[in-house]
């Protein structure tokens, strides 16, 4: 099950998939040539901590494994440092604006992990006008593959994933943990027209 079900503003378009000329998903919702609606998208807040988090630890990555306690929540490892393999899917790259691209010195990094607006353990929860031109054009932007394990995917296939970030603690093992905050997912079900245009995608 999803930490929480309540719809979240989203940011970018990541993981959305182009469909090749002359082709057409199966239930021929999406025109040839017409971009697949994506499965997983992050908040404005949880954008703003990867951006942040990425100073620290360099390139990052998602990877969700379902089960009880810490594989219930999104893990956010440095790049690489979890293996994955045939076992998981890759539901998309969450596309991130750099805003902290020039901060790439380690002894620069308490300065990202503040920032103007204070610890991030505090008020972390943003609203935001969310839709996919949360980056804008021309803007320096890294990207956060999001992977999860094929079984909890078999459950959650039908589902459409926020990447999400509040006041807590979460697992040791994911970045966030001594920040103050978790990350959460916050899910909905597709659409008929949402779940006839991926049901030929292959993951």
């Amino acid at each position: 099950m999803s930490d929480d079900v309540t719809p979240a503003p989203q940011l970018a378009a990541p993981g959305a998939v182009v469909a090749a000329p002359g082709t057409e998903p199966a239930g021929g919702a999406v025109p040839p040539g017409a971009v697949l609606p994506e499965r997983v998208a992050l908040t404005e807040g949880a954008a703003d901590l990867l951006a942040r988090l990425r100073v620290q630890y360099g390139d990052l990555m998602f990877h969700q494994s379902g089960g009880c306690c810490d594989g219930s929540s999104p893990m956010c490892y440095p790049q690489g440092e979890f293996l994955t393999s045939d076992a998981d899917v890759h539901l998309g790259d969450l596309v991130v604006a750099d805003s902290f691209s020039e901060l790439l010195e380690p002894e620069l990094a308490d300065v990202a992990l503040s920032g103007p607006a204070g610890p991030l353990g505090v008020g972390v929860v943003l609203q935001g006008d969310g839709g996919t031109d949360g980056v804008d054009p021309g803007e320096a932007t890294f990207a956060v593959p999001f992977w999860m394990s094929r079984n909890q995917f078999e459950y959650w296939s039908h589902t459409h994933l926020t990447v999400d970030v509040v006041p807590g603690r979460g697992s040791g093992f994911s970045v966030e943990a001594p920040e103050g905050v978790r990350f959460i997912i916050r899910s909905r079900l597709f659409s008929d027209d949402e779940s006839a245009a991926l049901a030929g995608q292959v993951l």
